[in-house]
């Protein structure tokens, strides 16, 4: 075999773990990220995640029917648990696959926001989907003639109620698994090659889409863009992740707590 071809065979086969990613730079671009397989294997972690509680279903659903629960509670344990541990496993399985390359976030020009300044945006942030979804919801109210409260959001809310554990999947996997897959995998990759108002508009319509919740499309879109829009602001995952997790939070502490709440609001109104 000539030398020539066997020297670009073999460079072309080379896969040493310790070699570090390249980072293609241009002047006018981008970091193009030329890293470990990483953004796929983050991706199929995500979908097996979403899609591997099919398989366990049955025996599960069996399984606490046969501890003498009704139907429906059943299923919202069957759900809760099935969240939690398909969720949890996804989870620490991705984060051993990004820890492992140093690179993964290396896709900005520029510098990166400072870890408190990604903090401090990440709170704001928060503040910015509160104020974006209301805007969004009153849009679908009062525009598009939807009514208020997701049935995704109650869904989630009933499972956490028969399982208090999925408030975990809910406030912490979950948003760290979904800005991992839509923020930097889908949003950064296309970010690379594409601009940003595609790649915010294309990664926020799929991350509304994910939700299965088509009467508040426009709800979930508008989260995808702020979230997209703070990651590109600071360079940084931790802030759309922080604003997230804050966001989920919320929305589990008040739909835990809305009796209480009324409660409590009947209670001012009779003193008024």
């Amino acid at each position: 075999m000539p030398t020539k071809r066997k020297k670009f065979i073999d460079t072309f086969f080379e896969k040493d773990a310790t070699t570090k990613p390249k980072i293609q730079k241009s002047s006018n671009k981008r970091p193009m990220y030329k890293g470990k397989k990483t953004p796929l294997y983050v991706l199929l972690i995500f979908i097996a995640a979403q899609l591997s509680p099919i398989l366990f279903i049955a025996p599960t659903f069996n399984y606490f029917e046969g501890q003498g629960l009704g139907r429906e509670a059943a299923s919202a344990a069957t759900s809760g648990w099935l969240i939690f541990l398909t969720m949890g496993i996804g989870f620490i399985l991705t984060l051993i696959f990004v820890f492992r390359d140093k690179r993964f976030f290396d896709i900005w020009k520029g510098k990166k926001s400072s870890v408190l300044l990604s903090i401090v945006w990440g709170f704001l942030g928060f503040l910015l989907l509160l104020i974006g979804q209301s805007v969004a919801a009153l849009i679908e109210m009062e525009l598009l003639g939807i009514d208020p409260g997701s049935e995704n959001t109650a869904s989630l809310v009933n499972i956490a109620d028969a399982v208090p554990l999925a408030i975990v999947s809910i406030v912490l996997f979950g948003p760290v698994l979904e800005e991992l897959v839509f923020r930097r995998v889908l949003f950064g990759s296309l970010n690379q090659t594409t601009n940003f108002f595609f790649a915010t508009a294309v990664s926020a319509l799929v991350f509304a889409l994910i939700h299965f919740d088509f009467s508040h499309l426009l709800l979930y879109f508008t989260t995808g863009l702020i979230l997209a829009f703070l990651y590109q602001k600071t360079k940084s995952i931790i802030t759309p992740i922080i604003a997230h997790i804050c966001l989920n939070g919320y929305v589990m502490l008040i739909q835990l707590n809305m009796d209480k709440i009324l409660e409590f609001q009947k209670q001012m109104e009779n003193l008024q």
